[in-house]
């Protein structure tokens, strides 16, 4: 299990730089399910059975199902448009990745808290999705890396887990579902109402 585990966490590292280097937006809502389904896997691997169908529910058949969704409604681009290139996105994400390897070696922590890669594997979802979040321009692939970086998060959290925490952690999943729920709302009515949803454009805005 421990090797699959390894499997698992080294997938998803790679599924955090394709994140940052791909220009579609289809494909960027099918590396978020990826993710999501990942996410499950790593739960299964470390015995949290209970979780584990939750997420991939949640993670990998709702919400990539509410982004397909407002993603036809709004009608968006097809192609991405970030704020700066995605060579230096995906450098930013391999930069992230070297730092949490190495502050894996010096953060003081119990001996067997964290198994191998889970660390780094964590910080480095939480850096790519806000690297997301900044280096992206429209409103619905920022929603994507808010949902990226409380992946990481989440990751940073399972070793924490106990049998009650179990409990809080489905419904901090809940919490998310609606936020994003909610989200979804309010880019279709900023469509409806705005010829675009590209948030560079709210500079122009005049009281």
């Amino acid at each position: 299990m421990s090797s699959f585990l390894q499997l698992l966490l080294l997938v998803l590292t790679l599924n955090n730089l394709a994140l940052l280097g791909v220009d579609r937006l289809r494909s960027l809502i099918r590396l978020v399910t990826l993710q999501g389904v990942l996410l499950a896997g790593v739960l299964l691997a470390l015995d949290h059975t209970l979780l584990a169908p939750a997420v991939l529910i949640i993670k990998g058949v709702i919400l990539p199902l509410l982004l397909n969704r407002t993603r036809r409604r709004i009608g968006a681009e097809p192609h991405l448009r970030p704020r700066f290139g995605y060579g230096w996105a995906v450098l930013a994400g391999m930069g992230g990745l070297l730092f949490s390897l190495w502050l894996e070696g010096r953060l003081p922590m119990p001996p067997g808290l964290f198994p191998a890669l889970l660390l780094p594997a964590a910080l480095t979802t939480l850096f790519c999705g806000l690297v997301l979040v900044v280096g992206r321009v429209t409103a619905l692939s920022q929603v994507m890396g808010y949902l990226v970086a409380e992946n990481g998060i989440f990751l940073l959290g399972i070793p924490l887990m106990s049998a009650g925490a179990i409990w809080f952690e489905l419904t901090l999943l809940l919490d998310i579902f609606v936020a994003v729920f909610v989200m979804g709302i309010a880019i279709n009515h900023i469509n409806d109402t705005f010829e675009s949803i590209d948030v560079n454009r709210f500079h122009n805005l005049r009281d």
